[in-house]
């Protein structure tokens, strides 16, 4: 008995330690070679491994054993992997039941080139995607581990598992873009890759990502994560490549922006890329722009480019239909302004609303004469859309500045860009000349209807005499207005009183119109358009001409006289007649100027004085284009008379000629009819001299003036003055 307990207890103590140093130590051998190779070829038969001794260490808790060995290499059409290590678990039970068969391997690699690694996978199957690869990568290492499970056949399970790292890699995934120093963890499992920790540099821009996903169904690629980035100025290329495509008529010139995005994306067969979505945060500290919009009579000190600044940004994208929210700060002026905003794309209908809050920078409506105190804020805001169409319609805009309001419904733009509908105007403000406006335009189906307390009509006036063809097109509504207006200002001295009439307008012009109004003393205005078999016949009688007549800014010193102008178009040609009925001028350089050339200087100092009256003047002219041909000015009063003709080429050259004779001359000269030679040459030669005879020539703001005596007066001259001494 003691014998066989020492036997018994050695025999312990040996298995003990046997399973001690099989556990610890393990023991190498190449018997189970064969299986491995056998197991790893389920890939591909054409795989050959090399494999050295395996090295087995008992798990007694488990009833296995594990298996590893180092220094393998996979050879596969003359590509090679080198792998770091194999392990496999093999159970004690099979083992004993002689069934010995392998459950699993892992494999863990050592550092491979990336391009390497695709020339090997290449090698089993020869598929676009991963030809594209191995041309796109140019450098790159991948460090992984796959595990994998064999079910009773030996076939490989499902649930195999590949995971690793990969580092420094660089992308060439367009022509002139590049990707580097890509960094990521990755973890695939059947039909499923997700790598997590991406940063990598786009050209000069650092990315990140806490997670991108990749889902095979059938034949397509679904693909979600994330991605992030610090502040990064973008240069020229990176704007083509990232701005213009989703902003392609905003001319970016400059941008430094950081964002947080989430997104995703199909990649379907053919490497077609679809149904992209993007939802984004952006913070974009500064963004330049040209400043294309022709607005310097809005905004008086525009600058050429718009800056936007710290503009905090929501941008979602999906299918061609995107939204953009965002507010910030605005620089297109001297100082900041604040601005909201809402862009919308969908289903090809576009959607804005725009708050524009002004307080330090200067703002101001021409047509209107307003002009937004200093200091003071204003805010504008805009909704509107652009249709299928092509038009652009404002469906509210809204003035506010204190107690001031401008409000617009439905203001239609068509793709000229002119005015094609308008539904509401509701003004009520103080303007620059402290003069109250409130009036109301409204559109009562097709007929509209513009009612008020008071309207300060000075401004418009001006625009309506500079006969701008420009600001004449701007509206392209056919309809009929009805004007009521309490009180119109003319300007800071004279205005009109239950003024009221008629307006039809067609294809940009004024097709009939009767208006009237009243000036005080019983003095009228009245205005009429009418057509008759396609000539336009406008006439204007005024009481008081001086509120237009003293806008040309070559006449000063204009009073008194009453207006009336008759003129007829046909196609683009007008014939036209204004005449001025005794009415006083002080001051008018052209004349003056010929006054002193021709050393009358008496009369000179009576127009720079007290002003000279005529009793009548007439100018009768056509207009073609930019031409006006005047085939006759004449003037007459107490003082002097004058006849003119010429032309005047718009914007480019003036030229007129003509007489100028003093008054005490025609008065002898009327006087003296039966001595007619005495007159013309006087008793003796060198006297009786008649008055001048001038040319006016050259561009407005250069006009060149000649003067030469005239000793005989043209019959033309003679008989215009015969005829209006006749007439008085």
């Amino acid at each position: 008995m003691k014998i066989f307990f020492k036997l018994f207890i050695t025999l312990l103590l040996l298995i003990f330690i046997t399973l001690t140093y099989l556990s610890i130590f393990g023991v190498e051998t190449d018997k189970f070679n064969n299986q491995i190779t056998e197991k790893i070829r389920k890939f591909d038969k054409n795989l050959e491994v090399e494999l050295k001794e395996i090295k087995l260490i008992l798990d007694p808790f488990k009833l296995k054993l594990q298996a590893k060995t180092i220094g393998t290499n996979l050879t596969n059409q003359s590509k090679k992997i080198e792998i770091e290590n194999i392990k496999t678990q093999l159970s004690l039970k099979s083992l004993i039941e002689g069934k010995f068969s392998i459950e699993n391997l892992e494999i863990s690699s050592k550092s491979i080139e990336l391009k390497n690694l695709i020339s090997f996978l290449r090698s089993f199957q020869n598929s676009p995607e991963l030809f594209i690869m191995e041309k796109a990568i140019k450098k790159g290492y991948l460090i992984s581990d796959i595990k994998l499970e064999f079910d009773s056949n030996g076939n490989i399970k499902s649930n195999y598992e590949i995971n690793g790292i990969v580092k420094d890699v660089e992308l060439n995934v367009l022509k002139k873009y590049n990707l580097r120093k890509l960094d990521f963890i990755f973890d695939y499992r059947r039909n499923n890759f997700l790598a997590k920790d991406l940063n990598f540099k786009f050209d000069k821009i650092g990315i990140s990502s806490e997670k991108v996903s990749i889902r095979k169904k059938n034949d397509d690629f679904f693909v979600n994560g994330t991605f992030a980035h610090k502040k990064s100025d973008l240069d020229k290329r990176n704007i083509d490549l990232l701005i213009k495509p989703f902003l392609p008529n905003l001319g970016v010139e400059k941008i430094s922006l950081s964002s947080n995005n989430n997104f995703s994306f199909e990649i379907q067969k053919g490497l077609k890329f679809e149904n992209f979505k993007i939802n984004s945060e952006i913070l974009v500290h500064e963004l330049l722009i040209p400043n294309n919009l022709k607005l310097k009579k809005f905004f008086p000190k525009q600058k050429k480019t718009i800056s936007l600044l710290d503009q905090k940004i929501k941008l979602q994208y999906e299918k061609n239909n995107f939204t953009i929210e965002g507010n910030g700060n605005l620089l297109h002026q001297v100082d900041n302004d604040s601005i909201d905003y809402f862009f919308s794309n969908k289903n090809k209908t576009k959607n804005f609303e725009i708050i524009l809050r002004i307080k330090d920078n200067p703002f101001q409506f021409d047509y209107l004469n307003y002009k937004k105190k200093e200091k003071n804020e204003i805010i504008l805001n805009f909704k509107g859309s652009q249709n299928r169409n092509n038009e652009l319609v404002i469906k509210s805009f809204n003035l506010n500045e204190d107690k001031n309001f401008i409000k617009i419904k439905n203001l239609v733009f068509n793709e000229k860009l002119q005015i094609s509908e308008l539904d509401e105007v509701d003004l009520d403000y103080l303007d620059q000349d402290r003069q109250k406006n409130s009036i109301r335009l409204k559109k009562n189906k097709k007929k509209y209807y513009l009612t008020g307390s008071s309207f300060n009509a000075d401004n418009l006036i001006k625009d309506l005499l500079s006969n701008d063809d420009e600001d004449s097109k701007i509206i392209d509504i056919n309809s009929n207005l009805e004007i009521d207006i309490e009180k119109i200002f003319l300007d800071s001295e004279y205005y009109l009183t239950d003024f009221k009439g008629d307006i039809l307008i067609k294809k940009n012009e004024i097709q009939k119109a009767n208006l009237i109004g009243s000036f005080s003393k019983n003095k009228k205005l009245k205005f009429t358009i009418n057509n008759v078999d396609n000539d336009k016949i406008t006439t204007l009688f005024v009481d008081e001409a001086k509120p237009l007549i003293k806008r040309y800014k070559f006449i000063k010193g204009f009073d008194e006289g009453s207006l009336d102008f008759y003129s007829s178009k046909k196609s683009k040609k007008s014939v036209s007649q204004i005449k001025i009925y005794d009415f006083k001028l002080k001051e008018l350089p052209i004349l003056t100027k010929i006054l002193t050339l021709a050393s009358l200087q008496g009369i000179a100092d009576i127009l720079s004085g007290e002003g000279i009256r005529f009793t009548e003047f007439e100018m009768n002219f056509k207009n073609e284009g930019n031409l006006m041909t005047i085939d006759e000015i004449y003037a007459i009063g107490p003082a002097i008379s004058i006849l003119m003709e010429g032309y005047v080429e718009k914007n480019k050259l003036i030229s007129l000629k003509g007489t100028l004779v003093p008054a005490t001359t025609i008065n002898n000269f009327i006087g003296s009819l039966p001595v007619l030679g005495e007159i013309l040459v006087g008793k003796k030669t060198g006297e009786g001299v008649f008055g001048v005879s001038f040319k006016i020539k050259g561009p407005p703001k250069d006009l060149k003036t000649s003067v030469n005596p005239v000793k005989t007066l043209t019959p033309r001259f003679i008989t215009r003055t015969l005829e209006k001494i006749k007439k008085n």
